[in-house]
This record gives structure tokens, sequence and C-alpha cells, in this order.
């Protein structure tokens, strides 16, 4: 009978949290009133002929738009960014999406034959426009981080027209020596550690490009890499718990949400790595017409610095820098957020008002 108690009570419980529907908290003041003229959305919008959702929050619609891509692909970051946004929700309209395949956006993927990276450059762009039309605003301000940073490179190569300035986060840049990169570094770690357990599985996965049942590979490369810190600074687990943490808490996600957050990760990275293992910036986007600010952590071997610091030497652009966080891996907006804030407020927006960085 305590058994069947039990049952009942984890059933309701089920029934209850599928029930609860997605929500995002309104923007208020000091004294817990309605700012005027902010916005806090969660909305549904038609992008590539698919429903897609998008997250909009801001405590005065009319400042600028900042769009972030988030990474993975498939790793969709609303929970975690608006948690971690409120200071630029008062200079910006932030706008967080989940991408086609990710998380709310999950039912999106189909056809699976859509999931390439042209179909979300044009995903994006269309994005960018009802955004631009609907808060009357010429340009925004694009964002991306790891996958979000291919396309967010790759759409502003092709519509530079839109973007006061383009920011890399842990910016990619040719996939199969980032693979190459993070597999030598994550299996010198292990030889430097005497991890004799992980020596023998990078061994016996091998150097990419992996063969066979790459995923699994793949899966095992990145648990390690955590392992030893080249994910998440200081962090033996990588960003796993933060992303947990931040995906339980996230009142954006539905119960289905939170679930389809990781069918989403899996089916993404199934569908889109082999064409992605095609990418090489250095040669699709040797030039951006745009300012461009690459924000990277010293210590990030997921999506190598290194890399990204050669690419950005290379690169073409009216006006760039490159920002290090001395102390963050593959997050640097989370692993030191207060700085990422400062740098964006202070440094990052005032590109509007500097004409000579377009000339």
């Amino acid at each position: 009978m305590i058994l069947l108690y039990a049952l009942i009570i984890i059933v309701l419980l089920f029934i209850t949290l599928y029930l609860i529907p997605a929500f995002t908290p309104p923007i208020n003041d000091t004294m817990g009133k309605l700012i005027t003229n902010s916005i806090a959305s969660l909305e549904k919008v038609k992008l590539g002929g698919q429903d897609q959702w998008i997250l909009i929050r801001g405590a005065d619609i009319t400042k600028p738009i900042i769009l972030f891509l988030h990474g993975g692909p498939g790793t969709s970051n609303m929970g975690l960014l608006r948690g971690q946004s409120s200071e630029l929700e008062k200079y910006f309209v932030v706008v967080s999406w989940d991408q086609r395949g990710a998380g709310k956006s999950f039912s999106a993927k189909n056809p699976e034959s859509s999931m390439t990276i042209n179909q979300f450059i044009r995903d994006t762009y269309e994005l960018v426009n009802l955004l631009r039309n609907r808060f009357n605003q010429n340009k925004i301000f694009l964002a991306g981080h790891s996958w979000g940073s291919v396309l967010g490179v790759l759409t502003v190569k092709e519509y530079p027209e839109l973007f006061y300035s383009y920011i890399g986060i842990g910016q990619t840049v040719h996939m199969l020596e980032n693979e190459k990169t993070s597999y030598q570094w994550t299996l010198e770690q292990a030889k430097n550690a005497k991890d004799e357990k992980a020596v023998k599985v990078l061994n016996d996965i091998g150097i990419p490009p992996y063969s066979g049942n790459w995923q699994k590979k793949f899966m095992l490369q990145r648990r390690l890499l955590g392992k030893f810190g080249g994910e998440f600074y200081g962090s033996s687990k990588g960003a796993f718990p933060i992303v947990i943490k931040s995906l339980l808490l996230a009142t954006e996600y539905s119960f289905m949400d939170k679930i389809n957050f990781f069918r989403g990760i899996f089916n993404s990275v199934r569908l889109l790595w082999p064409e992605l293992m095609k990418v090489n910036l250095n040669l699709q986007a040797p030039e951006l017409k745009v300012p461009v600010f690459f924000i990277l952590g010293r210590h990030d071997f997921e999506a190598p610095s290194v890399l990204a610091e050669n690419y950005f030497n290379n690169l073409i652009a009216p006006y760039k820098e490159l920002i290090w966080f001395e102390n963050s891996a593959h997050m640097p907006n989370t692993e030191e957020n207060k700085k990422f804030d400062n740098l964006i407020i202070n440094k990052i927006l005032s590109t509007i008002s500097k004409k000579e960085l377009y000339e």
C-alpha cells in the first residue's frame, strides 16, 4: 500500500510539472513595480517556415538590441542567459533565441534536411529583420558563442549592413583543427596527471576526425576535457553543473522543454556536426565589414583560443579588438560575468556613436 501511495504521488508530481506553463518574470524596479516601457516576452515566431522561440527582455524597448546565438549545436541557453543578463537588460533589449532543433524550438528540426548551416543563416537573417522592424531599429548587435560564433561570423559576412558590431565569445574557427588541438591538449593533461584510465580512453578513440561511432568518441573527449578544466576553468566537472542548474531553475522552460533540451543537443550534434567539421573561417570569412570584438578565455581548449587568436590577427575589419579573460575557459561570459557585462556596456555599446569604425 505504501508503494502504491508513493507511485500515485510521483505520478501526480509529474502531471503537475507537466502542466506548469513556461513564463518569464516581468522587469521591476527596486520597489517591485513594473518598469514602464520595459519588455519581458517569451514568444513563438516563424523563421524559415518553422515555429521557433525567442526571449526578449529589456528595461526600455527603445534601447539597442543585442541578439545572442547559443552554442552547441543545440545547447539552448535561455535560462542561463536570463540568469546573468539583468545588468545588460538596463542598456539593451536582450534577445535569446532557441535555434531550430534546440530547447523550446526542438520540433523545428523537421524536416531533418533543413538542419544545415545555410538554413541557420537564413533563420538568423529573418530573426534580425523581425527585431529591427518590430523595434524600429536600423541595426543590432550580434553576439555568438561557440557554434553560435560560427553562425554569427557567417551571417555578418553575408549581411554586414544589419549590424553595429559582432562579438565572438569562445570563437570557433577551423573545426578540424579545433578538434585536433582540443584532443591533443586533453591527452597531454591526462598524461601530466598520470591518469592512466583517461590516457587509455583517449588513445582508444584516436585523433580526430573520428570514425565509426564518432558521437560517442566526441562525447568521451569532451567529458575528459571538462575534467581537466579546458571547458570551465578551475572545474573538474566542466560547465555541466552550471548548465543543469540554470535549466532546472529556468521558468522559461516547461517540463517538456527541459526534456527537449537534452534531445535537442544530441539531435543537433548528430545532424550538424558533419557539416560543421568542414568549416574554416580563415577561408570562408577572411574579412568582416563591421567592428569585431573577440572575447576569449585564456584557458579555452574546447574552442582553443589559440586558433581564434590566429584568425583574429589575420582578420580584416574596420575595427577589431581581442579581449582576454584570464580566469576563464570556454564560457567567459559566465565565468567572469561582471567583467563581460562591463565590457559590453562600457566599450562595445559605444560603437554606435563611433562612425569612424565603419569607414
